[in-house]
């Protein structure tokens, strides 16, 4: 299966049944710091507004609720790695993406053979504090040289203005969340990048 190129994610359901109309059909469900019971409720909501839309929903971090809720996607950063029972994962079918930031982490996720690598962040980001500095176009060159024909995920600070520099470097998707989120008409700014990315 080819995944779409446009790969925003979202803390919540609401925005996925906002967004999954507008012609989103891939995107990441991460959230945070909530109960696991609401927790649960959003990724079950979140799975049936996929189905309905025809849409490729990943679940970030949860790969349990994955499991048991009938999802096809889970994406694990490095930690979770840590933790996760990748052998329960792979035993349900489970498709698997991983975030990379260092040769280290990406020799790591290629012995995993995962069904995407993510490198981040491309440019700097506004989200969330990183010991990682911006990797920049020469890296997603280099990434995509390394892993072949998996497909390689460019993330952080990305805008619809800067996503045809990091397909041109090599990546095959580019995921954002931040561009849209905090855009003073985030539906508008889905549909950009739709556009920009078909």
């Amino acid at each position: 299966m080819t995944l779409d190129r446009f790969y925003p994610i979202f803390d919540a359901a609401d925005w996925l049944q906002r967004m999954l109309p507008l012609g989103v059909k891939l995107v990441q469900l991460r959230i945070k710091d909530q109960p696991i019971d609401v927790v649960q409720q959003h990724i079950a909501r979140s799975r049936d507004l996929c189905r309905q839309h025809d849409a490729v929903l990943v679940v970030n971090d949860y790969w349990q609720l994955a499991i048991e809720l009938g999802c096809d996607w889970v994406h694990l950063g490095q930690e979770d790695l840590d933790d996760a029972d990748l052998k329960a994962i792979r035993a349900a079918g489970l498709k698997l993406g991983v975030s990379t930031h260092d040769e280290d982490e990406l020799d790591r996720v290629l012995a995993l053979s995962p069904e995407y690598v993510a490198l981040g962040p491309v440019y700097p980001t506004i989200l969330k504090q990183m010991k990682w500095h911006e990797q920049g176009l020469p890296r997603v060159r280099e990434w995509k040289t390394r892993i072949g024909s998996i497909p390689l995920v460019g993330i952080g600070g990305m805008s619809v203005e800067r996503a045809p520099g990091v397909f041109e470097a090599g990546a095959d998707i580019v995921s954002v969340v931040t561009d849209i989120t905090l855009n003073a008409d985030p539906e508008a700014r889905v549909r950009q990048w739709v556009e920009a990315t078909r």
